[in-house]
């Protein structure tokens, strides 16, 4: 009898042992709407390839990342890494986890595959650190999009789309004259004005000085950044007075209610409003910001392969299996996204989709600063600190000269 009971607590913790090594680790700030249900998805077709694989979804969630970010990084900080997680493309990406030795470079993962020309360079750049592929890109987002009620358009006379200033705020001011907010904001979450921000400052510098910033190539004492918050001052005469306890889906949702004209939102917000029951260019309608029209600001969801994951080669499997046109045109469809590999089946996406997918392959592409591409987590808070109070008290000549100590403290050109 006790041979038998030593034998079953053998087989007992052999099972165990054998639960624990066949098992992934996800992690991610997906939890709601379409993002969640493209999560899943994915997870499905894992599922499909390794059935007997257990999936750990571990995500966090918070607007834009915050919360599953701060966690996220406890855990790499401590030893206790997922065996793969969420990470936004570019700075997000290698200042925090790749320079401080935490990741395993996975260019092998894309050349085993013969798949490392299915992406753009220039993406494949911003994921990348001297020479070695960090993460797999699974999609890609627009963040200078505005997308706007087709019904209050036509009550205010647009018949096309503005492409300067004047003509936005023209339609916002005709907007609010009828009774609408002109453009919704919903900034609880802080990092929406920032969005809306950097959106404008690209406007006015341009795409070329825009990305020629983080490279050291142009200052940030140009009288354009102090314009674009000029700008900002004037459109914030158009949004609702409770846009400081409103989420972004909240401000979204005022557009899909007929309360809002616009939003100026990445386009995971048109993801948002198919999920309320819109369809695109029937409902509602898109254009890039004014004077953004030949840029692409990309958010791109990545996931790398952090060192000593504890399940690496199911997390070598997950990382494979993200780099196929298969999972991208499963997930993005689903998420209201693009999909990163140039390859992708285009009649899987509907018309917003498609009009991106042209112009990201078209257009200028510029790194985001709140969603992590363009700048140190450094930069981004304190600009997102400084841009949250010029929404409140909105002093042109204050806030500039912030943005120029903010540049001037992360080593950026400033003269």
């Amino acid at each position: 009898m006790k041979r038998f009971v030593i034998v079953l607590a053998v087989i007992i913790f052999s099972f165990s042992i054998f639960a624990a090594e066949n098992a992934l680790e996800i992690f991610s700030w997906w939890t709601g709407g379409g993002e969640e249900e493209g999560l899943l998805a994915l997870f499905d077709l894992f599922h499909k390839y390794y059935p007997d694989v257990e999936i750990i979804n571990a995500a966090v969630a918070g607007g834009a990342g915050t919360n599953a970010k701060a966690v996220l990084k406890t855990r790499m900080l401590g030893g206790n890494p997922p065996d793969s997680f969420q990470v936004h493309a570019g700075m997000e990406l290698t200042d925090t986890y790749v320079i401080p030795g935490l990741m395993e470079p996975i260019t092998w993962i894309l050349k085993d595959m013969g798949v490392l020309d299915k992406f753009p360079k220039d993406l494949i750049d911003i994921v990348s650190y001297k020479g070695e592929v960090y993460s797999i890109p699974v999609n890609v987002h627009r963040a200078n999009v505005v997308f706007y009620n087709k019904k209050i358009a036509k009550e205010i006379g647009m018949t096309k789309e503005p492409t300067t200033w004047a003509e936005f705020l023209m339609y916002l001011d005709k907007a609010q004259k009828l009774g609408y907010t002109g453009i919704a904001l919903g900034d609880k979450n802080k990092w929406t004005s920032l969005h809306l921000f950097e959106s404008i400052m690209l406007s006015e510098l341009g795409p070329e000085k825009y990305n020629k910033l983080w490279k050291g190539e142009a200052s940030f004492n140009d009288p354009a950044i102090k314009n674009a918050l000029a700008i900002m001052k004037d459109v914030l005469k158009y949004v609702n007075s409770d846009h400081s306890a409103l989420t972004w889906q909240d401000a979204t949702r005022l557009v899909f209610e007929g309360k809002a004209f616009a939003n100026m939102m990445g386009d995971w917000a048109e993801g948002y409003l198919k999920t309320l029951g819109w369809k695109p260019g029937v409902d509602f309608g898109w254009f890039a910001l004014p004077g953004t029209q030949n840029a692409f600001m990309l958010v791109s969801d990545t996931f790398g392969l952090p060192k000593n994951a504890p399940h690496r080669e199911n997390a070598i499997k997950w990382l494979k299996l993200l780099a196929t046109v298969e999972a991208q045109d499963i997930f993005n469809p689903i998420k209201g996204s693009i999909p990163a590999r140039i390859d992708a089946d285009k009649s899987k996406y509907d018309i917003y989709l498609q009009w991106s997918m042209k112009d990201f392959s078209t257009k200028t592409i510029c790194p985001s600063i709140i969603h992590g591409s363009a700048a140190p987590e450094s930069f981004a808070t304190a600009l997102m600190d400084a841009i949250n109070i010029f929404v409140t008290e909105q002093n042109v000549d204050k806030t500039f000269k912030e943005i120029l100590w903010i540049a001037d403290d992360n080593g950026y050109v400033t003269d």
